[in-house]
């Protein structure tokens, strides 16, 4: 999996927390759509349709060759054809081919985190192939050479001010920051890049098993351009973005694009299902498909992450999470960012080179309550911390700190010894006083400790703990009981 630079996730988060731009950007996308997408579930008329939809969702994940199959043979029907990738090159050999074939010098890009995923991009320019992104968002940082920070607000690290300087730079227009003079720059651009292309690559929302056609969704309209004026098109599908009715479909493009924009429907919604037929206006000569797999046959077959291939990719988690809401996209170095991405990353480039995405999470939940199929994030984080704390030769996974567990292992038989731990509490109380500061908090640690001190201040221990403390009260009460006892022997004689 393409990721999106060489800065490690602490250092690419530092760098998110100490842009303003960001900053701002995040609190008025969570103050809005997060908050939004919680009260858009709470006042669905049908408060049964999330579970619902999620039942049906696993159920088609269990058949998933049949359903599979079953799309396949619908748009073969139609004249289009289906290829089934195992891995990202060879979905990457299979369009280059195709680009070869036709003559391809210019290819449209539809919105698509999976051609991300398998570094599509990249695999074209090696032929001297132009891709051109025309989502407007994803365009921007294209023309930005960086990579997009969000699902569905791909350039929201950047204000106007920016994307004014970047197209006065690369379209040649006088600087402005007036955002309607800005889109219009760009769609004039764009609309010669779609007037000339050889090929549209599009993404897939969904693909439907019964009608044998797969949707495409955006508010911009590009992607009907891109897949209607190229001689040929390519759609990229992650083998689990299917579902088996038409009724399926329909509630879950409800679900999408309220909790990705808190919209009932988004402005386009096409479907696609093969080439142009005779006394069609428009459409490609030919339609390819090509389905992923790139490590969802493993996800699929674990059942504690299979959960995790019912997500709709619709960018809720982010808009609600603490820790995407502080450091942004760019720290998770991967298209997906986030809770989802802290787990999807782990399982489809390795746990181990990812291992900061699965501890980085707070757990607190929330990403699980504004999902809008309740996918459960925060137990598949910890199943994946779980497996790094110990070690899976399943997943081919080795302990992430040695250091850190036996720190951990000795701390558990510290506590589970009374003895072992009072001595402990007397040896810390000893060594930490000379790190308490003027106010009484212990405000600098170094080495292994120093990173929880870098934006806090820690409480040191007490003086005495609980258990002396309730040692000594009632040594007084009985040394007083037997004060008075003594007392009453003594009047009596």
């Amino acid at each position: 999996m393409k990721t999106s630079g060489p800065l490690s996730y602490n250092e690419a988060a530092q760098e998110g927390l100490a842009n303003p731009c960001l900053q701002r950007s995040l609190r008025g996308l969570q103050a809005h759509y997060g908050k939004g997408a919680l009260a858009a579930w709470r006042s669905l008329p049908d408060q049964t349709m999330r579970s619902r939809i999620k039942a049906r969702r696993m159920q088609t994940l269990a058949h998933l060759d049949q359903a599979l199959e079953q799309l396949a043979n619908g748009i073969r029907a139609r004249g289009g054809q289906v290829f089934f990738a195992t891995t990202a090159a060879e979905a990457n050999e299979y369009v280059r081919d195709l680009a070869r074939k036709h003559n391809v010098r210019r290819v449209v890009k539809g919105k698509s985190m999976l051609s991300a995923e398998i570094g599509i991009d990249a695999a074209l320019a090696a032929d001297g192939v132009e891709v051109v992104e025309t989502d407007l968002g994803e365009y921007i940082v294209q023309q930005a050479g960086s990579a997009a920070s969000h699902i569905i607000a791909p350039c929201i690290h950047m204000d106007r001010q920016q994307i004014g300087h970047l197209f006065a730079e690369h379209l040649h227009i006088p600087y402005t920051d007036d955002p309607p003079t800005l889109t219009r720059a760009a769609r004039k651009a764009l609309r010669q890049h779609l007037l000339t292309a050889d090929m549209g690559l599009t993404g897939c929302n969904f693909g439907c098993a019964e009608t044998g056609q797969i949707t495409l969704v955006s508010n911009e309209g590009n992607i009907r351009m891109a897949t209607t004026m190229p001689r040929l098109h390519v759609a990229l599908m992650g083998m689990e973005r299917i579902v088996a009715t038409l009724d399926d479909q329909r509630e879950l493009l409800q679900l999408l694009t309220q909790g990705a924009a808190l919209q009932k429907l988004s402005t386009y919604v096409s479907f696609v299902g093969g080439p142009s037929r005779e006394g069609d206006p428009d459409g490609p000569d030919e339609f390819h498909l090509v389905i992923v797999d790139n490590g969802r046959s493993r996800i699929l077959a674990d059942p504690e992450f299979r959960e995790v291939l019912a997500c709709i990719r619709c960018g809720a988690c982010l808009n609600i999470c603490p820790v995407y809401g502080r450091i942004g996209g760019h720290a998770y170095g991967s298209p997906y960012s986030g809770p989802i991405g802290a787990v999807v990353t782990p399982l489809l480039a390795g746990i181990n080179r990812h291992a900061d995405l699965c501890k980085g999470e707070t757990l607190c939940g929330a990403c699980r309550e504004v999902c809008p199929v309740a996918n459960d994030l925060p137990r598949m984080l910890a199943a994946l911390r779980h497996k790094l704390a110990y070690g899976d030769p399943g997943w081919q996974v080795r302990p992430h700190n040695r250091f850190e567990a036996l720190c951990f292992k000795a701390w558990q038989r510290i506590v589970g010894s009374k003895v072992c731990y009072e001595i402990f509490l007397k040896l810390f109380r000893a060594l930490q006083r000379p790190f308490i500061g003027p106010q009484g908090m212990i405000g600098r640690l170094y080495g292994f400790g120093g990173g929880w001190t870098e934006g806090r201040d820690l409480q040191p221990l007490a003086s005495s703990s609980f258990r002396e403390r309730w040692r000594g009260v009632h040594s007084k009460k009985r040394g007083n009981c037997a004060g008075s006892a003594a007392e009453g022997q003594h009047d009596k004689g």
